[in-house]
């Protein structure tokens, strides 16, 4: 069982940046697969980025690869979202989830944080 809590979501301008934050509780963080997707309004949740149990390996949407930088600190049981050159079309709701799978797949995620709300102001 892994419990998931996002923050850092905001408003900012476009060509800012945010870093979100994901806090993991419960044993298995170390051994999961992380990943963030986000949900723009009135739209399906799509993928962002995954990191796979030790960091070492990386994927990115399309969408937001050479922009956003996920990253994980198993020690502290965090994993984080780098986002940078932000535009208003990144405007969504981020999620945080944990699989045993490396997946971009969102039904193979197991575990959801609640969310953050990421708007980018043109």
């Amino acid at each position: 069982q892994v419990q998931l809590l996002e923050s850092g979501g905001g408003l900012v301008q476009a060509g800012g940046s945010l870093r979100l934050s994901c806090a993991a509780s419960g044993r298995s963080f170390s051994a999961s697969s992380m990943a963030w997707f986000r949900r723009p309004a009135g739209k399906e949740r799509e993928f962002v980025a995954r990191a796979d149990p030790h960091g070492g390996i990386t994927d990115y949407a399309d969408s937001v690869r050479g922009r956003f930088t996920i990253s994980r600190d198993n020690a502290r049981d965090t994993v984080y979202l780098q986002m940078n050159s932000l535009k208003p079309e990144d405007t969504a709701v981020y999620y945080c989830a944990a699989s045993q799978y490396f997946t971009d797949r969102r039904d193979e995620y197991e575990y959801w944080g609640q969310g953050t709300q990421v708007t980018v102001s043109s």
